[in-house]
C-alpha cells in the first residue's frame, strides 16, 4: 500500500499545463508546478488519454530524462558503446514515459506544502515538501532534487519519498538485471522494449 502512494506521488508533478510558465527559483518551481498539478487532476473534463498527453509533454518539459537514463544504468555507461548507449537512451526515455502512464490514476485532493530548501550547491537544490491526502491518509514527506546549472530552467532529476530515492531504486533493478545477464546492456534494451511494447 505504501509503495501505490509512493508511484502516487512521483506523478503528481507531471500533470500540470505545459503553457504555464513556471519560476526559475526552485522553490517557487516546485510550489507552482504541484499545485497547478493538483489543479489538473482534478478536471474532470479531462479524459484519460488526455492526462496521458500532460504526464508525456511535462516529463518531457521538466524531467532531465537523459540525465536520469545514464544515472539508471550505472558505471555500464562509462564503458558501454556509443551506438549502444544511444540505443538505449531511445528505450529508456520510451520506458519511462510508459512507466508514468501506466501508473495514471485517480487521485483525491492532498494539501501541498513547500517545507523549505536546501541550495546543496551552484548545480542542485534539494525542496522540500509534504502532501497532506483530505481522505486522512498518512502525511507523505518529499524531497525534490532540482537541477539548477541552467538557471533559467530549473529540471527534475530525482524525488525522494519517505526516504527512497526513485532514481537509485530503478538503477537498483536495472543492475538487477545486468547482473544476471552478464553486464549486458542488449538484454537491458530489449527488456525495455518489452515493456514499452506490452
Amino acid at each position: 500500500m505504501k509503495r501505490i502512494g509512493v508511484y502516487l506521488i512521483s506523478l503528481i508533478f507531471f500533470f500540470q499545463s505545459p503553457l504555464f510558465s513556471y519560476s526559475s527559483n526552485p522553490k517557487d518551481f516546485v510550489n507552482e508546478l504541484v499545485i497547478e498539478a493538483i489543479t489538473k487532476l482534478s478536471d474532470k473534463n479531462l479524459n484519460k488519454l488526455q492526462k496521458e498527453a500532460f504526464v508525456e509533454e511535462v516529463a518531457l518539459e521538466n524531467v532531465d530524462i537523459n540525465a536520469l537514463g545514464l544515472y539508471t544504468l550505472g558505471e555500464l555507461r562509462k564503458s558501454a558503446s556509443e551506438s549502444d548507449i544511444s540505443d538505449y537512451q531511445k528505450s529508456f526515455e520510451k520506458y519511462f514515459l510508459k512507466s508514468l502512464t501506466s501508473r495514471l490514476t485517480d487521485y483525491s485532493e492532498s494539501e501541498f506544502e513547500v517545507l523549505g530548501e536546501d541550495k546543496k550547491s551552484s548545480n542542485y537544490t534539494i525542496v522540500n515538501s509534504k502532501v497532506t491526502p483530505t481522505d486522512g491518509g498518512p502525511e507523505i514527506k518529499i524531497d525534490w532534487r532540482i537541477y539548477t546549472k541552467n538557471p533559467d530552467k530549473p529540471l527534475i532529476r530525482d524525488l525522494i519519498v519517505e526516504g527512497l530515492s526513485l532514481a537509485r531504486t530503478q538503477k537498483e533493478e536495472f543492475a538487477s538485471i545486468l547482473s544476471s545477464n552478464n553486464n549486458d546492456i542488449k538484454i537491458l534494451i530489449s527488456k525495455l522494449q518489452e515493456f514499452v511494447n506490452k
